[in-house]
């Protein structure tokens, strides 16, 4: 029987198993709510008009978002020691991972930046518990991620891109971040139940200064 004609695994409901892992993997049917969604609710002009009869009109929108974004620490540590087949590998379990849990959690994957992400939520708890479980998961590997979130008003370029404040202090506080360490700028009411803020620390951050305020998060588990 040739790989295509194997038959598909299957949980005990029905869903269909993921070989590799084991992971439960459910449809999902939901309304779009991404960046081509809010650039089309935003757009007040005919949106069918002819190339002539478009009415000029702005190219950004301003939108309330969480931003986190993680990345593999001591990943290049990881290739010297592993070899870039072991690299490979898992920079292939991060992005899995990174997806299975973005897409159950409701949040975006805006971008992968090498072995990093940038995720976008609508909601902070989400995308703090979207952070907080790969920071659970890869505790358990000999890789570590890091985790930087804030949230606040960005600018969604041109349909598909966020500038803004809350961008790169997210982006900034990751690359502040120890192994397997979560810093963010968001309020208590911001966290899950299984998420803790451990203390206010200062960040200094390159071209900033010193940044006061943030969040160091653990996991009560």
């Amino acid at each position: 029987m040739s790989v295509t004609d194997s038959p598909t695994r299957r949980a005990a409901d029905g869903a269909r198993l993921d070989e590799p892992t084991g992971e439960i993997l459910v449809p999902l049917v939901a309304a779009d709510t991404g960046p081509a969604r809010e650039w089309a609710d935003a757009a007040h002009h005919d949106q069918v008009a002819s190339p002539m009869d478009l009415d000029a009109g702005p190219t950004h929108l301003n939108v309330n978002r969480t931003f986190c974004f993680i990345d593999l620490s001591g990943f290049t540590a990881f290739t010297r020691e592993h070899g870039p087949h072991g690299a490979v590998e898992r920079l292939g379990e991060f992005r899995r991972i990174t997806r299975n849990v973005a897409a159950k959690r409701g949040v975006r994957v805006a971008k992968w930046l090498g072995d990093g992400v940038m995720l976008v939520g609508v909601d902070p708890r989400p995308t703090v518990a979207a952070g907080a479980h790969l920071i659970h998961h890869f505790s358990r590997r000999s890789t570590d991620v890091r985790v930087g979130l804030a949230t606040g008003v960005a600018l969604l370029f041109e349909g598909d891109d966020y500038i803004g404040e809350p961008v790169n202090l997210a982006a900034k506080l990751c690359a502040a971040a120890q192994r397997g360490e979560m810093l963010a700028m968001v309020d208590d009411t911001d966290l899950p139940d299984w998420v803790r803020a451990d203390g206010d620390v200062s960040v200094r951050i390159k071209g900033v200064g010193s940044v006061g305020g943030i969040r160091r998060l653990t996991l009560a588990l």
